[in-house]
């Protein structure tokens, strides 16, 4: 009954209120917050949805796992080698099983810098080869930039490259599991991966998702190109759960209304801003407020503004 009414509410939930402004939810530890188990076998330790604080110890996504009846399947390596360890804690209070496999779900430090950790204890590490190549370019900046916030608790954490690479897909069998490590095609960070078990209806979706904090847009970012992978084939998955890369796990209705929904309305308002002659000064002023209610809106909204225009200027 209380599994029943769990994943009930994993379908029917919403941005959660105020889940910004909570520094610590989980002070006894490093991670942001107790890993919860979302449907039998799958944990996820949801992070804050707020940039990387030395509060928040760089837990600002989430970090999951998968308990395969043969080993543990992790997804992320996490902010810090420390943040790793604390993870590495909290499997080891619910399983038996060893860790033997780390998805990196992108080449962003929170989901590489802990790769460090999970190298020490002789565990394979797999990623997309675009993030690999992010990476190994930027990992170094990376680093330094988690030294910065992260101050004594970025101790023993180095660049540790993935020792595995896929490009498409790559199917891992694992005990009583089959998962498929996904790259659908462009979305939001070089090299996005998905997580999907077809048998149990759940995609780890990484960046391509968002629900409770504002999609954020690089420089790089192609945003029709992540509306058409979000559209096709992230969407014929036909996933039942969804555990996006930041929030808490929900379903495709709530993702699609807060990723490809409020894509599609930016690029709309851009795009009206652009056939009256408007300028990119004037781009950073089109109106956001339906999205108001999301984590980081302050933080993100005229810079995503701005960076549409940027892209849909020459289209």
């Amino acid at each position: 009954m209380w599994k029943q009414a769990t994943i009930a509410a994993v379908l029917a939930a919403g941005p959660a209120v105020g889940h910004e402004d909570i520094a610590d939810q989980y002070p006894q530890s490093e991670l942001y917050d107790k890993p919860v188990e979302v449907i039998p076998h799958v944990w996820s330790a949801i992070g804050a949805t707020a940039p990387p604080t030395y509060e928040n110890s760089g837990h600002n996504n989430n970090l999951s796992f998968i308990e395969t009846g043969d080993g543990v399947i992790v997804i992320n390596g996490g902010a810090s080698a420390r943040l790793a360890a604390a993870l590495h804690d909290e499997i080891r209070a619910v399983t038996d099983q060893p860790v033997k496999l780390v998805i990196n779900e992108n080449g962003q430090g929170h989901a590489m810098l802990g790769n460090s950790y999970w190298a020490d204890q002789g565990v394979d590490i797999l990623a997309h080869e675009d993030a690999i190549a992010v990476f190994e370019k930027d990992g170094d900046f990376i680093l330094q930039g988690m030294q910065g916030y992260n101050r004594d608790k970025a101790e023993g954490t180095r660049v540790a490259v993935p020792n595995r690479s896929f490009s498409d897909r790559e199917v891992i069998e694992m005990g009583d599991v089959t998962v498929e490590v996904l790259h659908l095609g462009p979305a939001h960070d070089p090299g996005d991966t998905q997580v999907w078990i077809p048998q149990w209806g759940i995609v780890i979706a990484g960046d391509i998702a968002f629900h409770e904090r504002m999609p954020p847009i690089f420089a790089e970012t192609c945003t029709s190109c992540w509306i058409e992978t979000f559209d096709g084939p992230f969407t014929g998955l036909g996933a039942t759960y969804v555990i996006p890369g930041h929030g808490h796990p929900t379903n495709m209705a709530q993702v699609t209304r807060y990723t490809s929904d409020y894509l599609k309305d930016i690029r709309a308002k851009i795009g009206e801003h652009i056939d009256a002659g408007g300028d990119l000064a004037g781009a950073f002023y089109v109106d956001q407020s339906r999205w108001s209610r999301l984590d980081t809106f302050e933080e993100l909204a005229t810079k995503n503004a701005g960076r549409v225009f940027e892209e849909m200027e020459w289209e």
